[in-house]
């Protein structure tokens, strides 16, 4: 594939009551961990013609993702000589959308100290041995089915939210602990927004559809990459725009992960998609949510057209 990027507008399909801009892409430059490493044309009727599950195919393609997440581990200095540690994620120098590098001017202080506690969250890997990640997990699990007693952190019930497995540590241990927080802070913040994407409740539903709870870990990553959080400061223009946002809130990562999930759902939608298209959907969530960070006016999470998406 190579690497220049072509959008040619399609329509605005109704998604949710709202119009929403749906470009069919051709030759994009590949995410770097994509969710599916497979050619989109291929849906599920393919699969069956090939003798193969999709479902399995799905699980194939995950399992490598998290087994290339878990192999990006790269230092980071934060300031002048000062070793922050070691990150869960690694930053490509590949041009990502829009997100050409361009020159950083000097942050504030608050920035800076925002920007330093956001990236200390991002290396915190998930610790199934840990109280405090045990817990977290129970509350994902309590927001997501109230009415449901779990039987065990390690159950077959997890599926039912779009784990991998009946361990779902299994996957955040490529994404890290932030992808659970992420998760968690969505269900609590906008308990009517989490559950219409968990349940699928609304829109023309593929046969096969996307597995939310594993969904969720790639749009945790898709935002680290796209804001290039792994640098020492952001270069990338949507890096710089989302520091104007983080110095307005402490928490604009959670609250732009929850707008993102909606993107992501609503291009769902608009698209048509299905099981294996995945990875064109996030492609085409992500370019959009570049063109709202780059829109006048935008100075908090709130600004984005998108976040009227959201439902508390």
């Amino acid at each position: 594939m190579t690497s220049g990027t072509v959008r040619r507008r399609v329509h605005y399909g109704e998604v949710k009551g709202r119009k929403l801009e749906h470009f069919d892409s051709t030759d994009y430059d590949e995410l770097n961990e994509p969710l599916l490493n497979h050619k989109v044309d291929e849906d599920e009727g393919y699969w069956r013609e090939k003798g193969a599950n999709p479902e399995l195919a799905w699980k194939r393609n995950v399992s490598q993702l998290l087994a290339q997440w878990s192999q990006c581990v790269t230092n980071v200095v934060i300031g002048p000589g000062s070793l922050l540690g070691v990150f869960l994620y690694r930053c490509s120098g590949k041009r990502q959308g829009n997100g050409e590098k361009v020159v950083v001017s000097n942050l504030s202080p608050l920035q800076e100290e925002r920007l330093r506690k956001l990236q200390l969250r991002l290396q915190v890997p998930f610790d199934g041995s840990r109280l405090d990640h045990q817990e977290a997990l129970k509350g994902l699990w309590k927001a997501a089915f109230p009415d449901i007693e779990l039987r065990g952190l390690k159950s077959e019930q997890w599926k039912d939210m779009g784990w991998q497995g009946s361990d779902p540590s299994t996957d955040f241990r490529g994404g890290g602990f932030v992808s659970l927080e992420n998760l968690l802070f969505f269900a609590q913040k906008f308990p009517k927004s989490f559950h219409r994407l968990l349940f699928k409740q609304e829109g023309k539903r593929a046969t096969w559809e996307y597995p939310f709870a594993v969904a969720g870990i790639n749009v945790s990553f898709m935002l680290i990459q796209m804001l290039d959080l792994c640098s020492e400061k952001p270069r990338s223009s949507s890096g710089i725009n989302f520091l104007k946002m983080l110095a307005e809130d402490e928490m604009a990562f959670d609250l732009l992960y929850c707008v993102a999930f909606e993107m992501i759902d609503a291009q769902w939608l608009a698209m048509h998609a299905s099981y294996m298209e995945f990875n064109e959907v996030l492609k085409a969530a992500q370019a959009q949510l570049e063109r709202e960070l780059s829109l006048e006016d935008i100075n908090q999470i709130q600004d984005l057209p998108a976040y009227n998406l959201l439902y508390q």
